[in-house]
């Protein structure tokens, strides 16, 4: 009864760690388990979602096969290898595995996984259906609901959609992506001034003034009226309320990019590229921002550099290589 006691504190403690991001320590406290037993399926199988989480998807994967390789229907290990095939961009595979999961266990994070690789596959209906079984019996769970709001505003039922995100309000009224959200679905079709204008008032408010998501809304507005350079300020100060959000430096690179500002474009894109060195459009313009540049040695060394800190990205060798074959060839024509 003790030991068990201590394993559920013990993965609640770990659990914690890791939404608090605090993955050095999470890692220490599984590791100390394994130790004790190395063939803790359960450690074993949080130690490869840890590794996903950091972006170490070879090693999450060889460790997630061994747990699958002594339980193949264990579902914790199914689902971390349904997060390493989305992590690497292949979500068929990953909705195959969190299905095999729930053939098991019907979780709720299963469904909501399901439900998101749905979306994300465009298969909108089915992701709806998904988040309405769970919603039947429990109408107050906030991340089926906010995920079926998003579904509904992927399907243009913007009205429904925004039924579920005032529901979402009454339940969290603190959340600003949620306060974003109504305040952009009430704004759809009314005139475009007037939404700019009650955006700039809402973020001159003392109370709203350090509200990202609102501030990437009114980006969102003034480059939609043509006011791209006003816009790319917007999406500054919101990049530096939540340094942690690619979205908002990749906003603030496309309207650089797009006043012609290659220096300042290839600065903010370049940073999200080292987030996330998947997203093709941001890649690709950050490419012909350095062409702009005639700085092909520079989009070199960066690629180079982004390559070593994910390894697990094998296709940026051959962006690499292909780039290096280029700049011999400009090499032997010029001598």
């Amino acid at each position: 009864m003790e030991r068990q006691q201590n394993f559920t504190t013990g993965a609640q403690r770990i659990r914690r760690l890791k939404a608090e991001g605090k993955f050095t320590e999470a890692a220490a406290e599984i590791r100390m388990g394994l130790e004790q037993d190395p063939e803790d399926l359960v450690l074993k199988t949080s130690l490869a979602d840890l590794f996903q989480r950091q972006g170490r998807l070879s090693e999450g994967r060889i460790l997630v096969e061994e747990v699958l390789a002594r339980d193949p229907a264990h579902p914790e290990a199914l689902s971390v290898l349904g997060d390493l095939h989305l992590k690497s961009r292949v979500p068929e595979k990953a909705l195959d595995c969190y299905r095999q999961a729930l053939r098991r266990d019907r979780k709720p994070y299963l469904i909501l996984k399901t439900a998101r690789v749905l979306k994300e596959l465009g298969r909108l209906e089915e992701a709806l259906e998904e988040l309405e079984n769970v919603l039947v019996v429990n109408p107050g769970n906030e991340s089926f609901l906010k995920e079926k709001a998003l579904v509904l505003n992927r399907l243009k039922r913007f009205d429904q959609a925004l039924e579920s995100f005032e529901k979402l309000k009454n339940i969290s009224p603190d959340d600003p992506f949620v306060r974003k959200e109504i305040l952009r679905l009430r704004g759809r079709n009314r005139p475009q001034a007037q939404v700019l204008k009650e955006l700039q008032t809402v973020v001159g408010m003392d109370s709203r003034k350090d509200d990202a998501q609102v501030l990437g809304l009114l980006a969102q507005k003034l480059r939609g009226a043509g006011r791209v350079r006003e816009a790319a300020d917007e999406y500054r100060r919101a990049a530096d309320l939540e340094p942690g959000n690619a979205y908002f430096l990749k906003q603030e690179g496309f309207c650089h990019y797009r006043l012609g500002d290659y220096v300042r474009a290839a600065a903010c894109l370049a940073e999200a590229f080292r987030q996330d060195p998947t997203d093709y459009y941001t890649r690709g313009t950050l490419g012909r921002c350095y062409e702009a540049l005639h700085d092909r040695q520079g989009w070199l060394t960066l690629l180079e550099e982004v390559s070593e800190q994910h390894p697990e990205h094998k296709f940026l060798l051959g962006i690499i290589k292909k780039i290096r074959n280029k700049t011999d060839l400009s090499e032997e024509s010029g001598t």
